[in-house]
Protein backbone atom coordinates (compact mmCIF):
# COMPACT_ATOMS: atom_id res chain seq x y z
CA UNK A 1 0.00 0.00 0.00
CA UNK A 2 1.09 3.60 -0.38
CA UNK A 3 -0.21 7.11 0.18
CA UNK A 4 -2.82 8.53 -2.18
CA UNK A 5 -5.04 11.55 -2.01
CA UNK A 6 -8.60 10.43 -1.38
CA UNK A 7 -11.02 10.51 -4.28
CA UNK A 8 -14.51 9.61 -3.17
CA UNK A 9 -15.78 8.92 -6.67
CA UNK A 10 -13.54 7.70 -9.43
CA UNK A 11 -14.63 7.46 -13.04
CA UNK A 12 -15.44 3.90 -14.01
CA UNK A 13 -13.28 4.31 -17.11
CA UNK A 14 -10.16 3.95 -14.96
CA UNK A 15 -11.28 0.42 -14.12
CA UNK A 16 -11.85 -0.56 -17.75
CA UNK A 17 -8.53 -2.40 -18.02
CA UNK A 18 -9.20 -4.34 -14.83
CA UNK A 19 -12.68 -5.20 -16.09
CA UNK A 20 -11.26 -6.58 -19.31
CA UNK A 21 -8.78 -8.69 -17.36
CA UNK A 22 -11.24 -10.11 -14.84
CA UNK A 23 -11.70 -13.86 -15.07
CA UNK A 24 -14.54 -15.30 -12.94
CA UNK A 25 -13.43 -18.31 -10.90
CA UNK A 26 -14.75 -21.69 -12.01
CA UNK A 27 -14.21 -23.43 -8.67
CA UNK A 28 -17.68 -23.66 -7.11
CA UNK A 29 -16.25 -23.43 -3.59
CA UNK A 30 -14.50 -20.18 -4.49
CA UNK A 31 -17.70 -18.85 -6.06
CA UNK A 32 -19.59 -19.65 -2.87
CA UNK A 33 -16.94 -18.00 -0.68
CA UNK A 34 -16.95 -14.84 -2.81
CA UNK A 35 -20.73 -14.61 -2.50
CA UNK A 36 -20.44 -15.05 1.26
CA UNK A 37 -17.73 -12.37 1.43
CA UNK A 38 -19.76 -9.94 -0.70
CA UNK A 39 -22.65 -10.12 1.77
CA UNK A 40 -20.42 -9.03 4.68
CA UNK A 41 -19.75 -5.53 3.24
CA UNK A 42 -17.55 -4.18 6.04
CA UNK A 43 -14.09 -5.36 7.06
CA UNK A 44 -11.03 -4.37 9.10
CA UNK A 45 -7.58 -3.93 7.55
CA UNK A 46 -4.45 -3.64 9.70
CA UNK A 47 -0.96 -2.58 8.61
CA UNK A 48 1.53 -3.35 11.35
CA UNK A 49 5.27 -3.87 11.47
CA UNK A 50 8.50 -2.50 12.92
CA UNK A 51 7.95 0.74 10.98
CA UNK A 52 5.38 1.68 13.64
CA UNK A 53 8.30 2.35 16.02
CA UNK A 54 9.34 5.33 13.93
CA UNK A 55 5.77 6.28 13.10
CA UNK A 56 6.53 6.31 9.38
CA UNK A 57 5.10 5.00 6.14
CA UNK A 58 5.02 1.20 5.94
CA UNK A 59 8.13 -0.16 4.15
CA UNK A 60 8.22 2.48 1.41
CA UNK A 61 11.03 4.58 2.89
CA UNK A 62 13.31 1.68 1.90
CA UNK A 63 12.35 2.07 -1.74
CA UNK A 64 14.91 4.11 -3.76
CA UNK A 65 12.27 5.98 -5.74
CA UNK A 66 11.76 9.72 -5.46
CA UNK A 67 8.05 9.68 -4.64
CA UNK A 68 6.08 11.57 -2.03
CA UNK A 69 5.47 8.46 0.05
CA UNK A 70 9.08 7.10 -0.07
CA UNK A 71 10.86 10.01 1.62
CA UNK A 72 13.34 9.10 4.37
CA UNK A 73 13.45 11.03 7.63
CA UNK A 74 15.61 11.00 10.72
CA UNK A 75 19.36 10.98 11.43
CA UNK A 76 20.20 8.41 8.72
CA UNK A 77 18.04 9.87 5.97
CA UNK A 78 20.95 11.23 3.91
CA UNK A 79 22.67 7.86 3.47
CA UNK A 80 20.50 5.11 2.00
CA UNK A 81 22.59 2.18 3.22
CA UNK A 82 22.91 3.53 6.77
CA UNK A 83 19.17 4.16 6.76
CA UNK A 84 18.36 0.62 5.62
CA UNK A 85 20.63 -0.81 8.31
CA UNK A 86 18.97 1.33 11.02
CA UNK A 87 15.51 0.44 9.71
CA UNK A 88 16.20 -3.29 9.78
CA UNK A 89 17.70 -2.90 13.26
CA UNK A 90 14.23 -1.89 14.51
CA UNK A 91 13.70 -5.64 14.86
CA UNK A 92 15.94 -5.57 17.94
CA UNK A 93 13.70 -3.08 19.78
CA UNK A 94 10.21 -4.06 18.58
CA UNK A 95 8.28 -5.00 21.73
CA UNK A 96 4.50 -4.30 21.57
CA UNK A 97 3.70 -5.09 25.19
CA UNK A 98 0.09 -3.87 24.99
CA UNK A 99 -0.80 -6.31 22.23
CA UNK A 100 -4.31 -7.60 22.94
CA UNK A 101 -6.15 -8.81 19.83
CA UNK A 102 -9.34 -9.51 21.79
CA UNK A 103 -9.64 -5.77 22.41
CA UNK A 104 -9.53 -5.19 18.64
CA UNK A 105 -12.05 -7.93 18.01
CA UNK A 106 -14.50 -6.42 20.48
CA UNK A 107 -14.23 -2.96 18.89
CA UNK A 108 -14.44 -4.26 15.32
CA UNK A 109 -17.39 -6.52 16.07
CA UNK A 110 -19.23 -3.71 17.84
CA UNK A 111 -18.66 -1.50 14.77
CA UNK A 112 -20.34 -4.09 12.56
CA UNK A 113 -17.22 -5.38 10.82
CA UNK A 114 -17.42 -8.95 9.57
CA UNK A 115 -13.97 -9.85 8.21
CA UNK A 116 -10.34 -8.97 8.82
CA UNK A 117 -7.21 -8.71 6.65
CA UNK A 118 -3.87 -8.51 8.47
CA UNK A 119 -0.38 -7.78 7.11
CA UNK A 120 1.57 -10.97 7.75
CA UNK A 121 4.48 -9.47 5.77
CA UNK A 122 4.85 -6.13 4.03
CA UNK A 123 7.37 -5.18 1.34
CA UNK A 124 10.18 -4.69 3.87
CA UNK A 125 10.14 -8.46 4.47
CA UNK A 126 9.65 -8.36 8.24
CA UNK A 127 7.35 -11.27 9.09
CA UNK A 128 4.61 -10.87 11.69
CA UNK A 129 4.35 -14.67 11.82
CA UNK A 130 6.65 -17.52 12.79
CA UNK A 131 8.13 -18.40 9.42
CA UNK A 132 10.95 -20.93 9.07
CA UNK A 133 12.25 -19.18 5.95
CA UNK A 134 13.95 -16.20 7.61
CA UNK A 135 15.08 -14.85 10.96
CA UNK A 136 13.71 -11.41 10.08
CA UNK A 137 10.52 -12.02 12.04
CA UNK A 138 8.73 -11.10 15.22
CA UNK A 139 9.35 -14.54 16.78
CA UNK A 140 13.14 -14.34 16.29
CA UNK A 141 15.33 -14.24 19.40
CA UNK A 142 16.63 -10.94 17.98
CA UNK A 143 13.18 -9.45 18.59
CA UNK A 144 12.36 -8.65 22.25
CA UNK A 145 8.70 -9.57 21.80
CA UNK A 146 9.72 -13.15 20.94
CA UNK A 147 9.74 -13.97 24.66
CA UNK A 148 6.05 -13.07 24.92
CA UNK A 149 3.76 -16.12 24.82
CA UNK A 150 1.70 -14.33 22.15
CA UNK A 151 4.68 -13.41 19.97
CA UNK A 152 3.26 -15.07 16.86
CA UNK A 153 0.93 -12.11 16.43
CA UNK A 154 -0.56 -13.21 13.09
CA UNK A 155 -1.74 -16.47 14.64
CA UNK A 156 -3.07 -14.67 17.72
CA UNK A 157 -4.96 -12.14 15.59
CA UNK A 158 -6.44 -14.74 13.26
CA UNK A 159 -7.50 -16.99 16.14
CA UNK A 160 -9.09 -14.13 18.09
CA UNK A 161 -11.13 -12.88 15.14
CA UNK A 162 -12.06 -16.37 13.99
CA UNK A 163 -13.59 -17.10 17.40
CA UNK A 164 -16.07 -14.29 16.68
CA UNK A 165 -16.91 -15.69 13.24
CA UNK A 166 -14.96 -13.17 11.18
CA UNK A 167 -13.73 -14.29 7.77
CA UNK A 168 -9.93 -14.32 7.89
CA UNK A 169 -7.65 -12.71 5.32
CA UNK A 170 -3.86 -12.89 5.20
CA UNK A 171 -2.18 -9.93 3.48
CA UNK A 172 1.16 -11.03 2.04
CA UNK A 173 3.66 -8.97 0.05
CA UNK A 174 5.00 -10.79 -3.02
CA UNK A 175 8.10 -8.56 -3.25
CA UNK A 176 10.47 -8.90 -0.30
CA UNK A 177 13.09 -6.17 0.02
CA UNK A 178 14.98 -8.02 2.76
CA UNK A 179 15.77 -11.34 1.14
CA UNK A 180 18.90 -11.45 -1.00
CA UNK A 181 17.04 -13.39 -3.65
CA UNK A 182 14.90 -10.36 -4.47
CA UNK A 183 17.22 -7.47 -3.72
CA UNK A 184 20.55 -9.19 -4.36
CA UNK A 185 23.31 -7.35 -2.40
CA UNK A 186 25.62 -7.65 -5.40
CA UNK A 187 23.64 -4.80 -6.96
CA UNK A 188 22.15 -1.78 -5.19
CA UNK A 189 18.34 -1.64 -5.43
CA UNK A 190 17.27 0.62 -8.26
CA UNK A 191 13.56 0.90 -7.54
CA UNK A 192 10.76 -1.27 -6.11
CA UNK A 193 11.47 -4.10 -8.53
CA UNK A 194 13.86 -7.05 -8.41
CA UNK A 195 17.37 -5.67 -8.89
CA UNK A 196 18.70 -8.37 -11.23
CA UNK A 197 17.44 -10.02 -14.40
CA UNK A 198 15.67 -13.25 -13.38
CA UNK A 199 16.34 -14.74 -16.84
CA UNK A 200 20.05 -14.09 -16.46
CA UNK A 201 20.17 -15.45 -12.91
CA UNK A 202 17.46 -18.13 -12.89
CA UNK A 203 18.85 -19.91 -9.82
CA UNK A 204 18.32 -16.80 -7.70
CA UNK A 205 14.79 -16.24 -9.03
CA UNK A 206 13.86 -19.88 -8.51
CA UNK A 207 15.12 -19.60 -4.94
CA UNK A 208 12.92 -16.55 -4.45
CA UNK A 209 9.92 -18.33 -5.94
CA UNK A 210 10.44 -21.26 -3.57
CA UNK A 211 10.90 -18.88 -0.61
CA UNK A 212 7.59 -17.17 -1.47
CA UNK A 213 5.77 -20.47 -2.00
CA UNK A 214 7.06 -21.85 1.29
CA UNK A 215 5.99 -18.80 3.30
CA UNK A 216 2.50 -18.78 1.83
CA UNK A 217 2.24 -22.51 2.47
CA UNK A 218 3.13 -21.88 6.12
CA UNK A 219 0.28 -19.39 6.38
CA UNK A 220 -2.16 -21.69 4.61
CA UNK A 221 -1.28 -24.74 6.72
CA UNK A 222 -0.42 -23.53 10.21
CA UNK A 223 -2.81 -20.66 10.99
CA UNK A 224 -6.27 -22.22 11.05
CA UNK A 225 -9.03 -21.75 8.53
CA UNK A 226 -8.15 -19.06 6.00
CA UNK A 227 -10.65 -17.39 3.69
CA UNK A 228 -8.66 -14.79 1.74
CA UNK A 229 -5.08 -14.65 0.48
CA UNK A 230 -4.63 -10.92 -0.17
CA UNK A 231 -1.45 -10.46 -2.24
CA UNK A 232 0.14 -7.03 -2.63
CA UNK A 233 3.06 -5.79 -4.70
CA UNK A 234 1.58 -6.05 -8.17
CA UNK A 235 4.90 -5.38 -9.90
CA UNK A 236 5.82 -9.00 -9.13
CA UNK A 237 3.99 -10.39 -12.14
CA UNK A 238 4.57 -11.97 -15.55
CA UNK A 239 6.00 -9.42 -17.96
CA UNK A 240 3.22 -10.28 -20.40
CA UNK A 241 0.66 -8.78 -18.01
CA UNK A 242 2.36 -5.38 -17.71
CA UNK A 243 0.34 -2.45 -19.04
CA UNK A 244 2.68 0.38 -20.02
CA UNK A 245 -0.28 2.77 -20.07
CA UNK A 246 -0.32 2.51 -16.27
CA UNK A 247 2.30 4.86 -14.85
CA UNK A 248 3.64 2.67 -12.02
CA UNK A 249 3.94 -0.36 -14.34
CA UNK A 250 6.29 1.45 -16.74
CA UNK A 251 9.24 0.61 -14.47
CA UNK A 252 8.67 -3.15 -14.70
CA UNK A 253 11.30 -4.36 -17.17
CA UNK A 254 11.89 -7.94 -15.98
CA UNK A 255 9.63 -10.97 -16.00
CA UNK A 256 8.77 -11.47 -12.30
CA UNK A 257 6.54 -14.52 -12.67
CA UNK A 258 6.29 -16.35 -9.34
CA UNK A 259 3.95 -19.06 -10.65
CA UNK A 260 0.62 -17.98 -9.22
CA UNK A 261 -1.02 -21.13 -10.55
CA UNK A 262 1.17 -23.23 -8.29
CA UNK A 263 0.57 -20.94 -5.31
CA UNK A 264 -3.20 -20.83 -5.78
CA UNK A 265 -3.40 -24.58 -6.30
CA UNK A 266 -1.45 -25.22 -3.13
CA UNK A 267 -3.50 -22.68 -1.18
CA UNK A 268 -6.80 -24.21 -2.23
CA UNK A 269 -5.62 -27.75 -1.56
CA UNK A 270 -5.02 -26.66 2.03
CA UNK A 271 -7.87 -24.15 2.25
CA UNK A 272 -10.74 -25.22 -0.04
CA UNK A 273 -12.63 -22.24 -1.46
CA UNK A 274 -9.77 -19.83 -0.74
CA UNK A 275 -10.29 -16.40 -2.33
CA UNK A 276 -7.03 -15.32 -3.99
CA UNK A 277 -6.51 -11.60 -4.58
CA UNK A 278 -3.45 -11.08 -6.77
CA UNK A 279 -4.24 -7.41 -6.80
CA UNK A 280 -3.76 -5.25 -9.90
CA UNK A 281 -2.58 -8.19 -12.02
CA UNK A 282 -5.96 -9.34 -13.35
CA UNK A 283 -6.67 -12.80 -14.67
CA UNK A 284 -7.78 -15.93 -12.89
CA UNK A 285 -5.91 -15.25 -9.65
CA UNK A 286 -7.45 -11.87 -8.87
CA UNK A 287 -10.83 -13.05 -7.60
CA UNK A 288 -11.88 -9.56 -6.63
CA UNK A 289 -10.59 -6.08 -7.44
CA UNK A 290 -9.27 -3.63 -4.85
CA UNK A 291 -9.58 0.09 -5.71
CA UNK A 292 -7.36 1.87 -3.17
CA UNK A 293 -8.52 5.04 -1.38
CA UNK A 294 -11.26 5.41 -4.02
CA UNK A 295 -14.98 4.86 -4.51
CA UNK A 296 -16.09 4.06 -8.07
CA UNK A 297 -18.79 6.31 -9.50
CA UNK A 298 -20.85 3.33 -10.68
CA UNK A 299 -21.14 -0.35 -9.82
CA UNK A 300 -18.33 -2.48 -11.22
CA UNK A 301 -19.19 -5.66 -13.13
CA UNK A 302 -17.12 -7.93 -10.89
CA UNK A 303 -16.57 -8.40 -7.14
CA UNK A 304 -14.64 -5.52 -5.60
CA UNK A 305 -13.57 -3.89 -2.37
CA UNK A 306 -12.48 -0.35 -1.58
CA UNK A 307 -9.53 -0.43 0.81
CA UNK A 308 -9.12 2.87 2.61
CA UNK A 309 -7.35 4.34 5.62
CA UNK A 310 -9.21 5.62 8.67
CA UNK A 311 -6.46 8.21 9.05
CA UNK A 312 -4.20 9.62 6.36
CA UNK A 313 -1.72 6.77 6.66
CA UNK A 314 -1.82 2.99 6.31
CA UNK A 315 0.68 2.62 9.13
CA UNK A 316 0.57 4.19 12.58
CA UNK A 317 1.72 7.82 12.51
CA UNK A 318 1.57 9.96 15.67
CA UNK A 319 -1.08 12.68 15.55
CA UNK A 320 -2.53 11.29 12.34
CA UNK A 321 -5.71 12.98 11.12
CA UNK A 322 -8.62 10.55 11.35
CA UNK A 323 -11.72 10.81 9.22
CA UNK A 324 -14.86 11.71 11.13
CA UNK A 325 -17.51 9.13 11.94
CA UNK A 326 -19.80 10.97 9.52
CA UNK A 327 -17.27 10.60 6.70
CA UNK A 328 -16.70 6.93 7.46
CA UNK A 329 -20.38 6.00 7.65
CA UNK A 330 -21.11 7.85 4.44
CA UNK A 331 -18.14 6.23 2.69
CA UNK A 332 -19.49 2.85 3.72
CA UNK A 333 -22.90 3.76 2.30
CA UNK A 334 -21.41 5.00 -0.98
CA UNK A 335 -19.26 1.90 -1.43
CA UNK A 336 -22.11 -0.50 -0.68
CA UNK A 337 -24.52 1.43 -2.94
CA UNK A 338 -22.11 0.64 -5.79
CA UNK A 339 -22.02 -3.05 -4.86
CA UNK A 340 -18.63 -3.11 -3.15
CA UNK A 341 -17.16 -3.99 0.23
CA UNK A 342 -15.45 -1.44 2.47
CA UNK A 343 -12.13 -2.55 4.01
CA UNK A 344 -11.18 0.10 6.57
CA UNK A 345 -7.56 0.26 7.75
CA UNK A 346 -6.25 1.02 11.24
CA UNK A 347 -2.52 0.91 11.96
CA UNK A 348 -1.49 -0.32 15.43
CA UNK A 349 1.28 1.55 17.22
CA UNK A 350 4.62 0.11 18.33
CA UNK A 351 3.18 -0.62 21.79
CA UNK A 352 0.55 -2.87 20.25
CA UNK A 353 -2.62 -0.80 20.43
CA UNK A 354 -4.67 1.59 18.33
CA UNK A 355 -5.00 5.32 18.82
CA UNK A 356 -7.94 6.14 21.09
CA UNK A 357 -9.55 8.03 18.21
CA UNK A 358 -9.83 4.80 16.22
CA UNK A 359 -11.83 3.17 19.03
CA UNK A 360 -14.06 6.23 19.23
CA UNK A 361 -14.75 6.15 15.49
CA UNK A 362 -15.63 2.45 15.57
CA UNK A 363 -17.98 3.00 18.50
CA UNK A 364 -19.84 5.74 16.60
CA UNK A 365 -20.01 3.63 13.45
CA UNK A 366 -21.33 0.71 15.50
CA UNK A 367 -24.11 2.81 17.02
CA UNK A 368 -25.26 3.75 13.52
CA UNK A 369 -24.94 0.20 12.18
CA UNK A 370 -27.06 -1.27 14.97
CA UNK A 371 -29.97 0.82 13.69
CA UNK A 372 -29.32 0.78 9.96
CA UNK A 373 -27.25 -2.32 9.24
CA UNK A 374 -30.07 -4.17 7.51
CA UNK A 375 -29.67 -1.80 4.57
CA UNK A 376 -25.95 -2.59 4.40
CA UNK A 377 -25.51 -6.33 4.92
CA UNK A 378 -26.65 -8.85 2.29
CA UNK A 379 -27.57 -6.01 -0.03
CA UNK A 380 -27.04 -5.33 -3.72
CA UNK A 381 -27.06 -2.13 -5.78
CA UNK A 382 -30.13 -0.78 -7.52
CA UNK A 383 -30.33 1.89 -10.22
CA UNK A 384 -30.03 4.84 -10.15
CA UNK A 385 -27.69 4.07 -7.22
CA UNK A 386 -27.93 7.64 -5.93
CA UNK A 387 -29.98 10.80 -6.35
CA UNK A 388 -28.31 13.94 -5.03
CA UNK A 389 -27.54 13.12 -1.38
CA UNK A 390 -29.67 9.95 -1.32
CA UNK A 391 -28.03 6.57 -1.95
CA UNK A 392 -29.77 3.25 -2.51
CA UNK A 393 -29.36 -0.44 -1.81
CA UNK A 394 -31.82 -3.29 -2.06
CA UNK A 395 -32.19 -6.59 -0.25
CA UNK A 396 -31.00 -9.68 -2.10
CA UNK A 397 -34.58 -10.85 -2.64
CA UNK A 398 -35.53 -7.44 -4.07
CA UNK A 399 -38.44 -7.00 -1.65
CA UNK A 400 -36.94 -3.98 0.15
CA UNK A 401 -35.16 -0.87 -1.04
CA UNK A 402 -33.15 1.25 1.37
CA UNK A 403 -32.76 4.99 0.77
CA UNK A 404 -29.87 6.55 2.72
CA UNK A 405 -30.38 10.29 3.22
CA UNK A 406 -26.84 11.63 3.82
CA UNK A 407 -26.38 14.73 5.94
CA UNK A 408 -23.77 17.44 5.43
CA UNK A 409 -23.31 17.52 9.20
CA UNK A 410 -23.31 14.93 11.97
CA UNK A 411 -26.96 15.56 12.73
CA UNK A 412 -29.57 14.74 10.11
CA UNK A 413 -32.16 17.52 9.70
CA UNK A 414 -35.06 16.75 7.35
CA UNK A 415 -36.97 19.20 5.15
CA UNK A 416 -40.76 19.07 4.67
CA UNK A 417 -40.36 16.98 1.53
CA UNK A 418 -37.70 14.69 0.08
CA UNK A 419 -37.60 14.20 -3.67
CA UNK A 420 -36.10 11.09 -5.19
CA UNK A 421 -35.36 11.12 -8.91
CA UNK A 422 -35.58 8.14 -11.27
CA UNK A 423 -36.32 5.44 -8.71
CA UNK A 424 -39.20 3.15 -9.58
CA UNK A 425 -41.19 1.55 -6.77
CA UNK A 426 -44.49 -0.30 -6.44
CA UNK A 427 -47.61 1.86 -6.00
CA UNK A 428 -48.43 -0.05 -2.83
CA UNK A 429 -44.96 0.37 -1.36
CA UNK A 430 -44.67 1.43 2.26
CA UNK A 431 -41.91 3.66 3.57
CA UNK A 432 -40.72 3.74 7.14
CA UNK A 433 -37.69 5.13 8.95
CA UNK A 434 -35.29 2.59 10.39
CA UNK A 435 -34.85 3.00 14.11
CA UNK A 436 -38.02 4.94 14.84
CA UNK A 437 -40.39 2.91 12.66
CA UNK A 438 -42.01 6.20 11.61
CA UNK A 439 -44.24 5.61 8.55
CA UNK A 440 -43.92 8.20 5.80
CA UNK A 441 -46.51 9.18 3.23
CA UNK A 442 -45.41 9.50 -0.37
CA UNK A 443 -46.69 10.08 -3.88
CA UNK A 444 -45.43 9.87 -7.43
CA UNK A 445 -44.99 13.04 -9.48
CA UNK A 446 -43.82 12.31 -12.99
CA UNK A 447 -40.62 10.33 -12.68
CA UNK A 448 -40.04 11.47 -9.11
CA UNK A 449 -41.02 10.14 -5.71
CA UNK A 450 -42.08 12.80 -3.20
CA UNK A 451 -41.81 11.75 0.43
CA UNK A 452 -43.67 13.90 2.93
CA UNK A 453 -41.95 14.37 6.28
CA UNK A 454 -44.22 14.75 9.35
CA UNK A 455 -43.99 18.13 11.08
CA UNK A 456 -42.64 16.50 14.23
CA UNK A 457 -39.59 15.26 12.27
CA UNK A 458 -38.83 18.45 10.38
CA UNK A 459 -35.79 20.59 11.19
CA UNK A 460 -34.89 18.40 14.14
CA UNK A 461 -32.01 16.06 14.87
CA UNK A 462 -33.63 12.78 13.79
CA UNK A 463 -30.50 10.69 13.12
CA UNK A 464 -26.71 10.72 12.89
CA UNK A 465 -24.78 10.88 9.62
CA UNK A 466 -27.43 9.23 7.43
CA UNK A 467 -31.12 8.52 7.96
CA UNK A 468 -32.34 5.33 6.33
CA UNK A 469 -35.81 4.92 4.82
CA UNK A 470 -36.93 1.36 4.18
CA UNK A 471 -39.20 0.96 1.15
CA UNK A 472 -41.13 -2.29 1.36
CA UNK A 473 -42.48 -3.37 -2.01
Amino acid sequence: MKYFSIIFFLSISLFANAQNNYVPPTDTLVQKKIEQWQDLKFGLFMHWGTYSEWGIVESWSLCPEDEGWTQRRGPHAQNYFEYKKAYENLQTTFNPQHFNPEKWVEAAKDAGMKYVVFTTKHHDGFCMFDTKETDYKITSSKTPFSSNPRSNVAKEIFNAFRKENFLIGAYFSKPDWHTENYWWPYFPPKDRNVNYDPKKYPEKWNAFKQFTFNQIKELMSGYGKMDILWLDGGWVRPLSTVDKNVEWQKGIVYDQDIDMKNIASMGRSLQPGLIVVDRSVGGEFENYQTPEQEVPAKPLPYPWETCMTMGNSWSFVPNDHYKSAQQLVQLLVKVVSRGGNFLLNIGPSSDGDWDTTAYSRLKDIGAWMKINGEGIYNSKPIAPYSSDNIFFTQSKDGKNIYAFYLSEKDDVMLPAQIKINALTINKKSKIQVLGSGEKLKWNQEGGNIIINIPAKMQNKNVAKYALVMKISQ
